[in-house]
């Protein structure tokens, strides 16, 4: 039994220990509040933007210059982080920011062969590191290291600090983060990756300059065979597929992060610059096939000239994809501008409006016939676009044909004011020179809009009138609803609809089942084309960003044809057009009530310029004397456009002394030069009458 002396020692002595225990606890306690680790609550990353799914847009660089995409484990394939664990710290979920025992074999191995065999950094020491990055490799700094890694693991989970390490960790130049590297070294996300490419995300951060697959593949290879060596030792592999993993090829170049919607993100940044993810409305693989189509267009169509698209689903006015140039980065197109909100003149892009209000008002049905000749409107004479004119023609004819006359002269009769009030009723305000009033040459493109409100006016056709706000979330502010929408009827918008879906399709366009109006502004300078099916809206402008005029450039030649190949590259299943509503039916010309039968307006004043004797045909376009060029005028999408004055039909064009094609009724041909030098363009009349001009093609 013990004495009560040596009792009393024993007790001093526990209470000196405990004391002792608990000042080091204090101390340690207090230097870990004094000097905490640098642990920001949110890491600086990329600024992504993202499509309605989730997928990647496009990213924007850090303030360092850095591509640092944020990371969260459930972005990441498991089997990547188990063979990270396994491969750079196997007993990770277990330590407390130390594994003793493989600092210990670490110590062991560098006594026993003079060198470093293996290190003993756990994930936790190594994220310490990237976040506090040392000035020298010492005993102090790795002591310093070992004493962060202990600060980490007491403020942060587990899985946290393997997401940090993932969103910091660098894979070769300016890549940091798993998310970053995969999409630059496979084009994919870090969710979809093989066996050999996992194994090569793991081996890059240790050495990444070293090892960087772009410059020194052979390095990268070895060092991802390493790891999958090192995955079968570990049971997480078996050899052979392991050998298959091995056989495959590392990544030769370095591809570019997603830059899809550049002047949507920068809308998206710029209204909210400090959130770090912005969702919009589009559709990656919607956008992807709109640029591509974009892009391919313009080269097709010239340099200088810019394509703009926008796709938009009319039941919500949710926009799908949204092209504000060919190229954003092309100065010579000046892609940076925006052409998807830059007002231009719409052409005849405006007439099924006309016509729905007519076909609203029971002025006409779609086989009542519509003079289209030379008429006054007090003062206001229209043109056709060809210069000529087709006589008694039906209102489905007149549309289709995009006839000026017979479109002014049901405007005449329904009212200028009604259309722009029905505008503005789906949101759209067209604008108008300075204190001046609606007038009948806002049918033909008298008016400034932009391609979103017409694709907003156009959600209306197809949505059976009831126009949508158009939207892509870029801005902060959500669109409110409109208060009325309505802009037809919905028996007008399927009258409408029967006749735009009847228009031929441009020469070599997919197949698709689509109603759809071409314009042309005034000088050739812009091009339009708009269509739609039962459920979305594609409109397409081309042309000059800077306003110049494209001779040639029409919208039927140069925008239909992309507007159907924008379509069939949307990857959007086609939807039907909407059956009739009750009641409404494509009346036959026999069947018509007696004041269906012929339209006419009361206003419409003679022309007494009129004369019988149409005078001799005249080459317009191109001059006489004028130089082509030959890759301009050759393309097969956009070969030169001939066309003249006067004349009477039907016209007969030679090239060269060859004819270009059957008789034809209309004052516009096209001509694709089979050479460079000297051709002469002659035009043919019914009276037997000639005109040429010669021209230089280079």
């Amino acid at each position: 039994m013990l004495s009560a002396r040596t009792t009393r020692r024993i007790a001093l002595s526990a209470i000196g220990a405990a004391s002792l225990a608990a000042l080091a606890f204090g101390g340690l306690f207090a230097l870990d509040r004094t000097f905490p680790p640098p642990l920001p609550e949110k890491l600086t990353v990329s600024a992504e933007v993202l499509d309605r799914d989730g997928q990647l847009l496009r990213a924007y660089a850090t303030p360092s210059g850095h591509w640092r995409l944020g990371t969260d484990l459930d972005q990441v394939d498991p089997q990547l982080l188990k063979m990270l664990v396994a491969y750079e710290d196997k007993r990770f979920w277990d330590h407390e920011g130390i594994d003793v025992l493989a600092l210990g074999r670490a110590a062991w191995q560098f006594l026993s062969n003079g060198r470093i065999v293996s290190g003993g950094s756990t994930l936790s020491m190594q994220l310490a590191r990237l976040i506090e990055p040392r000035e020298s490799r010492s005993l102090s700094s790795k002591l310093k290291q070992l004493a962060r890694a202990v600060q980490i693991e007491r403020r942060l989970p587990k899985e946290e600090i393997l997401e940090r390490y993932l969103t910091l960790a660098p894979y070769g130049g300016n890549l940091e983060g798993v998310r970053a590297a995969a999409l630059a070294y496979f084009g994919k996300v870090p969710k979809r990756l093989t066996v050999s490419e996992a194994a090569l995300l793991v081996a890059l951060p240790q050495l990444p300059e070293r090892r960087r697959p772009d410059r020194n593949p052979a390095n990268a290879r070895a060092a991802r065979d390493r790891v999958l060596d090192r995955m079968v030792s570990a049971g997480l592999l078996g050899e052979t597929e392991a050998a298959r993993a091995s056989l495959e090829a590392v990544a030769a170049t370095r591809l570019a992060l997603p830059q899809l919607a550049p002047h949507a993100s920068d809308t998206a940044l710029r209204s909210q610059p400090g959130l770090i993810s912005h969702r919009l409305t589009l559709r990656r693989d919607v956008q992807q096939g709109l640029e591509v189509v974009a892009r391919e267009a313009a080269t097709r169509l010239g340099p200088k000239i810019s394509v703009a698209m926008v796709l938009a689903d009319a039941m919500t006015g949710e926009i799908l994809g949204e092209v504000g140039s060919a190229n954003f980065f092309d100065a010579s197109r000046s892609g940076w501008i925006d052409m998807t909100r830059t007002v231009r003149s719409p052409g005849s892009t405006l007439k099924p409006f006309i016509y729905g209000l007519a076909f609203e008002q029971g002025l006409v049905a779609q086989e009542t016939m519509i003079e289209d000749r030379p008429a006054d409107f007090g003062g206001y004479r229209p043109k056709n676009f060809d210069m000529s004119y087709q006589g008694d023609v039906s209102v489905r004819q007149a549309l289709q044909l995009s006839l000026n006359v017979p479109a002014i002269r049901l405007l005449d009769a329904v009212g200028p004011q009604r259309l722009t009030a029905r505008f503005r009723q789906a949101g759209v305000t067209p604008q108008l020179p300075p204190n001046e009033v609606p007038g009948l040459a806002i049918g033909l493109g008298g008016v400034g809009v932009t391609l979103r409100d017409l694709v907003q006016l156009y959600t209306g056709l197809a949505n059976g009138g009831r126009a949508k706000m158009l939207r892509d979330g870029a801005e902060a502010a959500v669109p409110a609803p409109l208060a009325n929408g309505t802009i037809l009827e919905e028996q007008a918008t399927w009258q409408i609809a029967d006749i735009l879906a009847g228009v031929k399709p441009p020469e070599g366009a997919a197949k698709r089942t689509i109603a759809y109006k071409t314009g042309t502004s005034y000088g050739y300078r812009d091009a339009w084309s708009i269509g739609y099916d039962g459920r979305y809206v594609l409109g397409v402008w081309a042309g000059r960003p800077d306003a110049g005029a494209v001779p040639g450039l029409s919208g039927y030649v140069s925008a239909a044809p992309i507007l159907f190949e924008g379509f069939a590259r949307s990857s959007l299943p086609s939807m039907p057009l909407p059956r009739p509503p009750a009641g409404t039916l494509r009346t036959a010309r026999a069947d018509l009530p007696v004041t269906l039968e012929r339209f006419s307006t009361a206003t419409e004043l003679p022309v007494v310029a009129a004369v019988i004797t149409e005078p001799a045909p005249q080459i317009v376009f191109p001059p006489d004397g004028a130089r082509v060029e030959l890759g301009a005028a050759t393309s097969a999408a956009s070969p030169l456009v001939l066309k003249l004055q006067g004349g009477r039909a039907p016209f007969r064009w030679l090239a060269n002394g060859k004819p270009l094609a059957a008789l034809a009724r209309r004052r516009e041909a096209t001509w694709q030069p089979d050479g460079t030098g000297y051709s002469t363009l002659t035009v043919i009349d019914a009276a037997g009458r000639a005109a040429s001009v010669r021209v230089f093609v280079e």
